[in-house]
């Protein structure tokens, strides 16, 4: 069976994070694996404190994996200082896995700053320049870039400049924009604009995360970076759509929708 490894914090509403990227791992068929960042206090509605997990706790975590386990593909989520950053680049460099996804988790929904302002430029610096695919949302990649994004051309102008910085592939999501949230896709050579559908709903908490984990579950079963990109756009697109109305913030998505579909599980819920 293939393998995924996620290296994010904690979200004790079940929504975000590690909790997100196992169930993404699973539903999408892949053995899911662990290291965690940071445990956060947080529902749907808001993030009410964050502990950060001591780094040479999150170094070990990472070699007790790959010191026994296979690792098809690695997503980095939430790394939220710069010692944090430094540590998940080292023993990434030490290891050299093929396959990185890198989400940059900065803000919470609830809008909780989760990336602290001095681990921003390590993390252009050292983690970055060893991810196969990088996948910010407009915020994100504003930040990354130092510019504004308004417009598709400045979606791509944004993708160039993340690619310089030494990810192999981009993947810049629309989401924020009015309209449908096309996402764009950049391989270094050539566009290709990955279209959704607007789905109205205010249960969108972890979109980020699943979306990353899947692409990531996707390339360790050997898809290619745009197909693997694709078809995690359809997942999340499904999770979303059947989304769950838990909380009484944004809810989380459905990650196993098409599984309890298929086991023909009747719940009110889904």
């Amino acid at each position: 069976m293939k393998t995924a490894l996620t290296i994010a914090g904690s979200d004790s509403g079940g929504g975000a994070g590690i909790q997100a990227d196992l169930k993404a791992f699973a539903a999408n068929g892949v053995f899911g694996m662990s290291v965690i960042t940071a445990v956060t206090a947080q529902n749907t509605q808001e993030v009410r404190s964050v502990q950060n997990i001591d780094p040479a706790i999150i170094r070990d975590q990472i070699e007790a994996v790959f010191d026994d386990l296979p690792v098809d593909a690695v997503k980095i989520g939430m790394l939220s200082s710069a010692d944090i950053v430094r540590t998940v680049a080292e023993a990434l460099k030490k290891y050299s896995p093929e396959l990185v996804v890198l989400d940059p988790v900065m803000v919470s929904k609830g809008g909780h700053h989760l990336l602290e302002q001095d681990a921003i430029q390590a993390l252009k610096e050292q983690i970055i320049p060893i991810a196969s695919i990088v996948t910010p949302n407009i915020p994100e990649a504003e930040v990354l870039t130092g510019k504004r994004i308004l417009t598709q051309e400045d979606m791509k102008e944004a993708c160039i400049t993340i690619k310089t910085l030494g990810c192999r592939t981009v993947l810049l999501k629309g989401g924020h924009f009015d309209g449908p949230p096309h996402d764009l896709f950049f391989d270094g050579e050539e566009f290709h604009w990955i279209e959704g559908e607007r789905i109205i709903t205010k249960n969108t908490h972890g979109t980020g995360c699943t979306l990353s984990s899947a692409i990531a579950a996707n390339l360790a079963k050997g898809a290619s970076m745009l197909e693997a990109v694709k078809q995690a756009k359809q997942f999340i697109t499904i999770a979303i759509l059947h989304s769950l109305s838990l909380g009484h913030g944004h809810g989380p998505t459905n990650h196993f929708y098409e599984l309890y579909q298929k086991a023909n599980l009747k719940n009110s819920r889904y």
